[in-house]
């Protein structure tokens, strides 16, 4: 873990009191999880007012700068809630839960899952596509 990112997820959660959505411990979860993964390195970047983005990539991508990307949408901080894009060539998305985006992530086509209502099976089926992606980027998938 870097001491750069970490810190800014750090001054985050301080300052993420208000959580009627749940999202803050889906954040934690996925955050734990990405900081666990061998060969996974973490960016974080905060926009206050817009978002706050967590970004994983694994080593062994050699042309996407990430395989992940979580954002913590800020545009309501007394009700931030979560939307989880991926490269839409990386993951299945066997509910049809997420939104396919065209040149939505780094100009490529992505598929987004937002986290905007406390919802227990939203949250297991985005750490199930998190695992997904981490899997493919683990094995040069691009």
């Amino acid at each position: 873990m870097s001491a750069d990112w970490s810190k800014g997820v750090e001054e985050l959660l301080q300052a993420w009191q208000s959580d009627p959505l749940n999202a803050r411990a889906a954040f934690l979860a996925y955050r734990d999880y990405l900081a666990g993964l061998e060969n996974v390195s973490l960016e974080f970047k905060a926009r206050p007012g817009v978002s706050y983005s967590l970004r994983a990539r694994n080593a062994a991508q050699k042309q996407r700068e990430l395989f992940v990307l979580v954002d913590v949408v800020d545009d309501e901080p007394e009700s931030r809630w979560l939307s989880v894009c991926f490269y839409a060539d990386m993951i299945q998305d066997p509910d049809e839960l997420g939104d396919y985006v065209p040149a939505g992530l780094m100009g490529e086509d992505a598929c987004c899952f937002n986290l905007d209502e406390d919802d227990d099976a939203m949250r297991a089926y985005i750490a199930d596509r998190i695992a997904e992606a981490a899997r493919s980027a683990a094995e040069g998938k691009e």
